[in-house]
């Protein structure tokens, strides 16, 4: 029984489909491209494509990707992040944006940060109303989360903390603002945590074993996790994960098996490591790549049909090879402890930001991606088993 039970899993791991891609540049005059969202924007039924650019948010119609401006000139510096997800169940998407991009200004929240819910028009193509929230210094990232008690919140991660400079001093403060029904009055609005000191990125769960339900947050720290049941829990305190305990600035959570999941990383914050922990007492640190440089995208997904998930990497400045762009790893056992590469985009994305959805509908995950000093927005179409 044992023999026939490797030999069905060598198998299952032998037939994987390898990944094929195919790019698609959808935009090759973008400013910076600092953040991505997909979500159904004009109701077609179909993932749109939403960009945080250097002083435009903005949004690609999918099929023919045209072009629409959501507003523009938001505040005086740079915007930075966007978030995106139907919210009241009307099958288009509310968006909140982040802007007033001014990281070393950590004490003055009127030039630096800001908090934005954007009202739709009737017609989506047309601008935007901005609806302005309370913020902190140095916004730089932002999710929508459904907490364990249906309800949905605008989670919002600061860079640094107040008066914090190099990593030190007073904690950043994660806020969530409660989705009220009124988007006009005020948003309930709650420190979810204070004791982290330098934060990059954050991702949430909510499938599988409940206890791993929730946020997992990359930073200074290493990475930290927060239930989702946090709407219950306000001014609580992250939990530690041991064994993850090296600075991190990117981190996505995938699944390893059935019943398991791994834990994939950028270190430190604009790092050249990625990395993927696997479970136990004390997590299992393997190191996949050594060789990025400013690691800045970070995603995963089971591109191949597998089952599990793979992780895609990207990165934005060249590497000692004089490389910039978007790698696919794909582990090659079960246990998780051997992993292949394979080039995405090899120097043709300087990656600053990535997102992962089926876009045509033919149930394969698609990658999306947006490059810095390459000034691009890519598709690359999911083509595995063709």
């Amino acid at each position: 029984m044992f023999i026939y039970i490797l030999t069905c899993l060598l198998i299952r791991f032998s037939a994987s489909v390898q990944p094929k891609f195919q790019e698609q540049t959808i935009d090759n005059n973008i400013s910076i491209g600092y953040g991505l969202a997909i979500g159904d924007v004009d109701g077609d039924g179909r993932p749109d494509i939403l960009l945080a650019d250097k002083k435009q948010f903005v949004w690609y119609r999918n099929g023919d990707w045209k072009r629409f401006v959501m507003i523009e000139n938001l505040t005086e510096h740079d915007n930075v992040c966007i978030a995106a997800k139907d919210i009241n169940g009307d099958g288009m998407v509310e968006v909140a944006v982040g802007a007033q991009w001014n990281p070393s200004e950590t004490t003055n929240p009127e030039q630096s940060g800001s908090v934005h819910y954007l009202v739709r028009p009737k017609d989506p193509t047309q601008l935007w109303k901005a609806i302005e929230l309370p913020h902190e210094p140095t916004i730089h990232r932002m999710k929508w989360v459904r907490s364990s008690d249906g309800k949905y919140w605008l989670v919002v991660l600061p860079l640094r903390g107040r008066a914090n400079q190099g990593g030190n001093g007073v904690g950043v403060k994660m806020i969530a603002y409660q989705f009220p029904d009124d988007v006009q009055k005020p948003w309930p609005t709650y420190t979810l945590d204070s004791s982290l000191h330098l934060t990059h990125n954050f991702d949430i769960v909510t499938r599988g074993n409940e206890n791993q339900n929730g946020l997992y947050i990359a930073s200074k720290e290493g990475i930290r996790f927060l239930k989702n049941d946090f709407s219950k829990h306000k001014d609580s305190k992250t939990e530690k994960l041991p064994g993850i305990e090296s600075g991190a600035g990117e981190v996505r959570v995938g699944k390893l098996s059935a019943d398991k999941n791994f834990i994939a990383t950028i270190e430190p914050m604009h790092g050249q490591e990625l990395a993927v922990y696997l479970p136990g007492i004390d997590a299992k640190r393997i190191l996949l790549d050594g060789n990025l440089k400013e690691g800045h995208a970070l995603a995963v997904a089971d591109f191949e049909g597998s089952g599990t998930d793979q992780i895609v990497a990207g990165w934005r400045v060249p590497n000692k090879d004089g490389k910039v762009g978007i790698k696919l790893f794909i582990k090659k056992d079960i246990s998780g402890t051997t992993w292949e590469s394979q080039w995405i985009d090899e120097n043709g994305m300087a990656c600053e930001d990535i997102q992962v959805s089926d876009l045509d509908g033919d149930g394969k995950p698609d990658i999306v991606a947006s490059g810095r000093a390459t000034n691009n927005l890519k598709i690359y179409w999911n083509k595995s088993g063709k």
